[in-house]
């Protein structure tokens, strides 16, 4: 992947060097863990990972790292990523008569405080429509391609184009009217809102992913590194990982191979519009 050819964004906020809660840190194996856990008795994922790194502190074992360099190389590739997602989206939405407002991507090590409340690393990235910002510990890549082999530049890309495709359905509206429809819904039909708003992201990043490659910024093998992430944070594959029995039921972001094949849909068609994973 040709990252340092893309344009870099100003929208990156990085927490790095404010510190962090001393402690013990998940990793994705205790994420797995307490996500299933939390399936199994009907709980939110979030709000019990949240409860446990209360107790945990959120942080690593290690000592607390000295503050980052504005220049060091995690930081300039999460903005140029994210630089050009603005890029794309940005043409997009003025094609289809609208405008796109960016999101900040916020770079943070073992906790953060966001308008959707505190996190700690074991959440894994996420989007908080709160305050339009994309959180990330940079972490989560390392583990992500030691623990599950998903290597490569273009599936950590791809990670961040998920979360930016969060604050596009933020933007146009999907994300309020989910949690429209979710109010009142037992834990399946939720969980199944939530599948389908999960795998729209993941069609709008491989979108994203279509016009980076049009433009010459991708090479041979990355639409596989990300094909890998994709089935690698998998529900049913988080499920077999952690020894327990896939449970459709509960699924809150897709099985390995509908995950696999929104971000493919969209990365071979390029248009937002045949991202429609709620039918209709």
């Amino acid at each position: 992947m040709r990252w340092k050819d893309m344009r870099e964004s100003a929208n990156v906020e990085d927490r790095r060097g404010q510190g962090g809660r001393g402690g013990f840190k998940l990793g994705i194996g205790g994420i797995i863990a307490v996500v299933v856990i939390s399936l199994l008795l009907g709980k939110n994922p979030i709000e019990m990972l949240g409860l446990v790194s209360q107790f945990t502190g959120g942080g690593s074992v290690s000592q607390q790292a000295a503050a980052p360099s504005d220049n060091d190389q995690g930081k300039q590739f999460t903005a140029r990523v994210l630089g050009d997602t603005e890029d794309t989206w940005t043409r997009l939405f003025a094609e289809n008569g609208g405008t796109y407002r960016p999101p900040t991507l916020v770079l943070f090590r073992n906790g953060v405080a966001s308008a959707c409340g505190q996190a700690s690393s074991a959440v894994g990235p996420f989007y908080c429509p709160g305050d339009s910002k994309v959180y990330l510990d940079l972490g989560f890549f390392d583990e992500l391609s030691r623990r599950y082999g998903a290597k490569g530049e273009f599936a950590q890309a791809y990670v961040i184009a998920h979360e930016v495709g969060h604050h596009v359905q933020n933007l146009i509206g999907v994300s309020g009217k989910v949690r429209q429809l979710q109010s009142g819904k037992g834990e399946a039909a939720a969980n199944a809102l939530s599948v389908k708003q999960e795998l729209q992201a993941d069609c709008l990043a491989g979108v994203w992913g279509h016009h980076a490659q049009s433009r010459g910024l991708l090479e041979a093998g990355d639409l596989q590194d990300a094909l890998i992430a994709a089935q690698a944070i998998g529900d049913d594959t988080l499920q077999r990982n952690a020894g327990r029995s896939v449970t459709p039921d509960s699924f809150t972001h897709g099985s390995a191979a509908e995950r696999m094949q929104w971000l493919q849909r969209g990365f071979d068609s390029g248009r937002m519009q045949d991202c429609n994973t709620f039918g209709g």
